[in-house]
């Protein structure tokens, strides 16, 4: 059975390998390390926060995210900077999952939506956003997801 947790401290070598592998996978390195993370995801005031998708205590993916507020909007929401799944685990469902536990950890926050960027060339999860019914904002890249798309994400 899949679950989603917040993840600790402890986690933060975990995370900060899943972000190679994406980086990897965009032939890309990343910035910054295990204490990179922990410093500011898990300190005296972290700035983002992280959910993992785990079975049987073997971690899938992950969602890093921090709060955004809009100005337009008048109101606070969710900005995804980071979502994660291995191969193994990506067409089970588990991208929508890691967004719905996101927003149950970020209610602190009282957000309203929930926004993130998407590389144009990156199809299939412009593909999978626009199902969930994110769309476009104005003409920059981030999408964002709200409204009735929003309530269909949270529902059980």
């Amino acid at each position: 059975m899949i679950g989603y947790r917040l993840a600790q401290a402890a986690d933060a070598g975990l995370i900060h390998a899943m972000l190679s592998e994406m980086a990897e996978a965009e032939g890309a390195v990343i910035g910054g390390g295990v204490a990179a993370l922990v410093q500011h995801g898990f300190g005296a005031a972290p700035k983002f926060r992280v959910v993992l998708a785990e079975e049987r205590g073997i971690a899938l993916g992950f969602c890093l995210f921090l709060p955004e507020y809009s100005s337009w909007r008048g109101a606070m929401g969710l900005f995804v900077q980071d979502i994660y799944l291995n191969h193994a685990a990506r067409g089970k469902g588990l991208g929508r999952g890691l967004l719905a536990a996101a927003w149950a950890q970020a209610q602190d926050w009282q957000p309203a939506f929930i926004a993130l960027m998407v590389k144009r060339s990156n199809l299939l999860a412009i593909g999978f956003y626009e199902t969930l019914g994110f769309t476009l904002r104005d003409t920059a890249d981030p999408y964002v997801l709200e409204g009735e798309g929003l309530r269909a994400l949270i529902q059980p």
